[in-house]
């Protein structure tokens, strides 16, 4: 058995060898998809990391109205600018992510355990996008476990619910800029004897 144990691992890491070197010189991006191997490969590996008591853990946190408005609050603060409105994980400035965000609309996307959910809130995801979020205090423990109810919730997301998701968002300042030259140009009065697309007689013949 022992040796059967050692060529396997031989083997294993004869085959990393031929694929690093397969790989050497071919570049490096983050603009490109992870294949499907690689994307199981890294979650494999993570939820194998995950420590098994944190996998059984139940939200503490019960679930009401108030909870899930809480916490699509916090999302729309803190989560959305990568995560999307939706949970969708399709943001400017995530697409080129890698790996990418998950999805949380899809099955895949909801397949971790609400003790994964929590520790990757709350730990973050080393090499990826995601950071650790942890306070160390009762009340960040909370307001995580609260947005694990809105995970849970994201497929069950209303255009309403999003529509005041993208409206709770911050604002960057071109956005903010933006909505100034808006509101500027809707309270500005026309000339005297023209509308704003030159009213009678801007056509005139000479």
């Amino acid at each position: 058995m022992p040796r059967r144990l050692l060529w396997a691992t031989a083997l294993v890491l004869a085959s990393a060898a031929v694929w690093l070197l397969a790989l050497h010189g071919h570049g490096i991006s983050a603009a490109r998809p992870p294949s499907a191997l690689e994307a199981r490969a890294a979650m494999a590996a993570w939820r194998f990391l995950v420590p098994a008591q944190v996998k059984q853990e139940t939200n503490p946190v019960p679930a009401s109205d108030d909870v899930l408005s809480e916490a699509t609050e916090h999302w729309a603060d803190h989560c959305a600018v990568c995560h999307g409105s939706d949970g969708g994980g399709a943001t400017k400035l995530s697409r080129h992510l890698y790996p990418p965000v998950p999805d949380f609309r899809t099955p895949a996307g909801q397949s971790l355990t609400d003790g994964e959910l929590f520790y990757a809130i709350e730990q973050g995801i080393p090499w990826t996008g995601m950071p650790a979020w942890t306070t160390g205090s009762d009340e960040g423990a909370r307001e995580s476990w609260a947005l694990v109810h809105f995970i849970r919730h994201v497929p069950n997301l209303t255009p309403a619910e999003v529509t005041r998701i993208e409206g709770l968002m911050p604002k960057s300042p071109a956005d903010l800029k933006q909505e100034q030259d808006i509101e500027e140009f809707l309270k500005s009065e026309p000339p005297k004897g023209r509308g704003r697309s030159g009213g009678r007689g801007s056509h005139k013949r000479q």
